[in-house]
């Protein structure tokens, strides 16, 4: 007999449960890849459209110079070219920052607003549905801004109405994703690890949306949204047929197909409040309807199992039943007590400073580019992935210090400290040259999305199943959302500031993104000193935070 592969021993290695575990960690990773994919377009198209402005302006002043000297009939062409080499409206004013500006500041202030809401919306309805409907819905509305070039529209509020549609209708996705890997990956020591792991996908697919938008952007900026649209509505249609919300979900599927060997017929109908009521019909022995409940109890120990007799009059055999009664389903916990979770307040404030300097970033990195190194818009684009690139080392490294320290406010503290005095270094750094500013952009981004990143996942996982919940797991979507939905009012206001501010000089933008650094490292001081005080050092969803 042949040796079996070493492949297919790896495979067989796992069990049933792992798979789908794998499954979901992908399956989520690869579904709000796709979110953050489709939300970088816009600051890569930022910088095309000054660009092709200026150089209009530049090549009419020049041209209104010469005609000065050459008669009334030359001096019609400088507004004839305006108007076909500059024609973008309403983009081509003098305050092109500030409309650009109101642009990210309409879609975040939407997401800030819609997020609290949908944490609460999400835990009660089916997420698989929730988050379908929300990608579907953002495949739309990003299109629709990339129509906007095709079909030639000018219209600002056309623009400003996409932004805030598109805003919260993207509030599905983080509250429905942080719940589903929050209900597979349980509380753990490696918890940071894979919460870390997983949350590269912000990063990737910031990545992804650069390359993809800085392919068509000097050639056909409306393919910079259509095909990212079309991306995360494909990634919907996927969610819809694969998502598994929680391990007991599969539990129909085994209760209406048992495996072939045992002898067993089942039925089942609809039951009273949602659970399913299922007789049994044993064709045999005692011994093997023991035997396939042992299985069953085996294979499924994690699972809840309702094993009911109907109400209605059915010939059953009078062969043994088993019965396993399950608990009743916790409820929905309100917003209120989602904020007396000892330690929410901290992170969410917290967040908001750390997600101000990561979203202005993430917005305005290519246009500060495009100025202090001086490259076209593709290539400023490109040179911005390495930014995202830190941020996937940072936040893996961050979740890997916490689990080893037990410490998830210190681990953030110090990367807070060390990312203010970075900051600065960066902006004096980055007008240097090519070399320094590549260095310079992933050291940043580990420094600036490690704390952003170790909030939003494994402490939000963390306080969500928090000990005071008392085993209440459906809190973590609220927890989810109030914690991110916080931060989003930073993401919102970072943008705004930062366009309002660069008309003064990028030096001021970069003042604002330091103290922001520092109000954030601030607000994380009584934890801290509740971690370093502590004797012991398990990881936070164990510590007990005295409320204040």
């Amino acid at each position: 007999m042949a040796p079996v592969p070493p492949g297919i021993r790896l495979l067989v290695s796992f069990n049933r449960e792992q798979w789908y575990r794998a499954l979901t960690f992908m399956l989520t990773f690869l579904l709000y890849t796709s979110f953050h994919l489709s939300r970088k377009p816009i600051s890569i198209v930022k910088s095309e459209l000054h660009k092709n402005c200026s150089a209009a302006s530049e090549l009419a002043a020049a041209t209104g110079t010469v005609a000065s000297n050459g008669g009334s009939q030359e001096a019609s062409l400088p507004s004839l070219h305006t108007e076909m080499g500059c024609s973008w409206k309403p983009f081509d004013k003098s305050n092109y920052k500030q409309l650009l500006g109101a642009m990210d500041y309409s879609f975040l202030c939407a997401y800030a607003i819609g997020m609290y809401l949908s944490g609460i919306i999400g835990e009660r309805l089916p997420i698989r549905l929730y988050l379908t409907v929300g990608m579907l819905s953002s495949g739309l509305f990003t299109c629709l801004f990339g129509l906007g070039y095709i079909y030639n529209i000018h219209s600002l509020g056309f623009y400003i109405f996409v932004q805030v549609a598109n805003g919260l209708v993207q509030t599905t996705g983080w509250p429905s994703v942080v719940t589903c890997i929050g209900n597979w990956f349980g509380k753990g020591s490696r918890r940071g690890l894979i919460m870390g792991l997983w949350n590269s996908h912000t990063s990737v697919g910031n990545i992804l949306g650069s390359l993809i938008a800085g392919y068509w952007v000097s050639s056909n900026w409306g393919l910079s949204f259509i095909v990212p649209g079309l991306i995360i509505a494909a990634m919907g249609v996927i969610c819809f047929l694969f998502l598994i919300e929680h391990p007991n979900d599969l539990k129909g599927i085994y209760t209406q197909n048992p495996s072939p060997g045992n002898r067993v017929s089942a039925k089942s109908w609809n039951g009273e409040n949602g659970h399913p009521k299922v007789y049994l019909q044993y064709k045999d022995n005692k011994k093997q309807a023991y035997s396939f409940f042992k299985e069953c109890l085996q294979n499924r120990k994690n699972y809840d199992t309702e094993l009911l007799l109907p109400r209605d009059a059915v010939c059953v055999p009078a062969q043994p039943v088993v019965v396993v009664k399950s608990e009743s389903e916790p409820s929905a916990i309100s917003f209120m007590g989602a904020l007396r979770i000892p330690g929410v307040v901290e992170f969410s404030l917290c967040l908001l400073f750390a997600k101000l300097v990561s979203y202005t970033f993430l917005f305005w990195l290519p246009l500060y580019i495009t100025k202090a190194a001086h490259l076209d818009a593709k290539k400023a684009g490109d040179l911005s992935t390495l930014f995202d690139v830190g941020g996937i080392v940072g936040g893996i490294l961050a979740g890997v210090i916490s689990d080893k320290l037990g410490k998830r406010a210190s681990t953030c503290a110090v990367m807070l400290l060390l990312a203010a005095p970075t900051l600065y270094g960066f902006s004096m750094i980055s007008q240097l040259g090519l070399g320094p500013t590549v260095g310079m952009l992933l050291v940043c981004g580990g420094l600036v999305n490690g704390p952003y990143a170790l909030i939003t996942t494994a402490v939000s996982a963390d306080l969500g199943t928090h000990k005071s919940l008392k085993g209440n797991a459906r809190a973590l979507s609220t927890v989810t959302a109030i914690i991110d939905g916080t931060g989003s009012v930073g993401a919102a206001l970072g943008p705004l500031l930062a366009g309002v501010l660069s008309a003064g000089g990028w030096n001021q933008v970069f003042y604002m993104l330091m103290t922001a650094d520092f109000l954030a490292l601030l607000l994380l001081l009584r934890l801290v000193t509740k971690e370093l005080c502590s004797s012991k050092s398990p990881p936070v969803s164990a510590i007990e935070l005295k409320e204040h």
